[in-house]
């Protein structure tokens, strides 16, 4: 008679039971689906924004609302290491291939890259919605778009600025910055078909970046194996040659890429004034300079007349070429990184914002060298080690978007 007794007692608790086991489950699989959903969504934004397609970038807007959705620190993290490891996914072959290591070796730079970029969106992401989450949204931009952090701040969103609002200037970068706060909120809804909007209406009407009269751009297919080997005479003769050529066709200033100079010595500098010496041509093209501790990547203006530097690069490779523990272990070697020293260079009576190479997929310099009044961007890079990536073809969408962005001429030099 008891029985029936103790479970007329117990079913009310057994019930209860029951159904807080089913909501904990429901809960349970709501987050990981939320999850599940936030760390495809980084993939996606940073796959396809960084495709190569300039057209594509306002793709990675979307990566603070994912950021922002995410239930926890944790998952925040995985968002952002998928945005980066997407956006950055040729790195690990042309890693491989650069070291002349195997592809695990290549993997192991991938994930190392993207430790940065995780780490500052992670510490700074936070439950709370409205304001706090826009500053904190607001302050990792910041810190990946400056040193020491910027150092490593590839795939910033803010690119797609000169996909969206092209000729706009420093207003098109502020009203997509309030755009990429806007994501982070419950505005999302209104900001997504915003920027779709824009994007859809630029791609309709887009144009190439205006050129100079003039100025032109030689791309390369040298197989250089390194930064700071020579260029021996038969590629040095075969740039003149294409120089030379580009001069017949009414060219003033032509633009080589980076390190199609090889070491700059007095020796080279004879080599081509002298081979310049019966043409009114001015070239700038990429070298090395060996100087006491490590060396230089150089931009070099030289014509019949002579030659001087105009620019040492500010933000080489890390790790590959810019490597300052060997500064404070007393060693040298590697490349030299100068920040923010000369962001503007004059060439003839233009004012040139020059980037070379891995600076192209950096938010400080190119801002630098446009605040300092640069009348034109160029760009010059050395993809011999890509293996048939896209990261050429990032670099060109980057360095495009900015310049429709301030609305100047972009003349583009790259050895592939």
């Amino acid at each position: 008679m008891w029985l029936p007794l103790t479970q007329d007692i117990l079913d009310p608790f057994r019930r209860a039971a029951s159904s807080e086991w089913r909501e904990k489950c429901s809960l349970s699989n709501l987050k990981f689906a939320r999850s599940l959903f936030c760390i495809l969504g980084g993939v996606a934004t940073g796959t396809i924004g960084w495709s190569g397609n300039v057209l594509l970038l306002p793709a990675g807007m979307l990566f603070p609302a994912f950021w922002a959705y995410t239930p926890s620190r944790s998952v925040a993290a995985l968002v952002a290491a998928a945005h980066f490891l997407g956006a950055s996914r040729g790195l690990p072959q042309g890693a491989s291939i650069f070291f002349g290591s195997q592809y695990l070796i290549g993997l192991g730079l991938w994930f190392a890259a993207s430790l940065v970029f995780v780490a500052v969106h992670s510490a700074l992401w936070t439950r709370r919605t409205g304001w706090p989450q826009m500053l904190r949204y607001l302050t990792a931009s910041v810190l990946m778009s400056l040193p020491p952090f910027g150092i490593m701040g590839w795939a910033s969103p803010i690119t797609a600025a000169g996909v969206l609002f092209p000729g706009w200037s420093w207003f098109g970068l502020a009203a997509t910055a309030i755009l990429l706060l806007m994501m982070t909120t419950s505005l999302w809804r209104i900001v997504v078909p915003v920027v779709a909007g824009c994007a859809v209406w630029s791609a309709a009407f887009w144009t190439e970046p205006k050129v100079v009269e003039g100025w032109t751009g030689i791309n390369t297919t040298f197989g250089y194996k390194g930064a700071g080997q020579p260029a021996g005479y038969e590629q040095q003769r075969e740039a003149i040659a294409m120089v030379r050529k580009a001069a017949g066709q009414g060219a003033k200033v032509a633009v080589l890429p980076e390190s199609a100079l090889g070491l700059w010595t007095q020796t080279m500098e004879r080599l081509w004034t002298d081979a310049l010496s019966d043409l009114p041509v001015t070239v700038i093209g990429g070298a090395v300079v060996i100087q006491e501790r490590g060396y230089d990547t150089v931009m070099v203006e030289f014509s019949g007349k002579g030659s001087r530097i105009l620019y040492r690069e500010r933000m080489p490779v890390p790790v590959s070429m810019w490597q300052p523990w060997r500064q404070l272990t007393g060693e040298g070697g590697g490349a030299n990184a100068y920040l923010f020293d000369n962001p503007v260079m004059q060439v003839t009576d233009t004012r040139a914002a020059p980037l070379i190479c891995y600076e192209q997929l950096l938010i400080w310099p190119v801002l630098q060298s446009v605040a300092m009044g640069s009348d034109i961007i160029v760009a010059i890079g050395n993809g011999w080690w890509t293996g048939g990536s896209n990261i050429t073809d990032i670099q060109r969408a980057s360095v495009t978007a900015w310049a429709k962005l301030f609305d100047v001429p972009l003349v583009i030099a790259l050895n592939e």
